[in-house]
């Protein structure tokens, strides 16, 4: 697996959609993994059920995260990914549509790494996802892997 693989968590096909066009758009040729709910997400990242065999200490190197998804919501999962001792590096991003403040907060709590609310607009949006590929994928540097015990 590419180490510079894209989680994408998300439900919402149009969103989904969109992505896809503004990583194209913006020639940000990582592979994109898309889990369309919560449970899927952790599957992944964690090796259970579909994704049972995959190796686990291949983690993407950006996950993108809704927070309203069926089956565990997006606060759950950010809450999982940062108990785990392999994933608890791993950078997130919660790209939602929410304006709770209360989402905000938690996610902060949570230790995501950046939160970002999902323009309306195409080309906003393109712009959004060209500039989270530049900073995620080029210019930060991703923290070291963490050794199994």
């Amino acid at each position: 697996m590419n180490p510079k693989t894209i989680l994408l968590v998300e439900d919402n096909s149009s969103d989904i959609e969109l992505t896809k066009r503004a990583l194209g758009k913006n020639h940000i040729a990582n592979e994109l993994v898309v889990a369309e709910d919560g449970q899927e997400a952790l599957d992944y990242l964690f090796g259970e059920r579909t994704y049972a065999g995959r190796e686990i200490t291949q983690l993407p190197a950006l996950v993108l995260l809704d927070l309203k998804l069926p089956k565990v919501g997006g606060l759950e999962v950010l809450q999982r990914i940062r108990a785990n001792q392999q994933t608890r590096r791993l950078p997130v991003v919660v790209l939602t549509s929410s304006k709770e403040e209360q989402d905000l907060a938690a996610s902060y709590d949570l230790g995501v790494n950046s939160y970002i609310r999902k323009p309306i607009d195409f080309a906003q949006f393109a712009q959004t996802i060209q500039q989270l590929g530049l900073y995620w994928l080029v210019l930060n540097e991703l923290p070291p892997k963490v050794k199994p015990q």
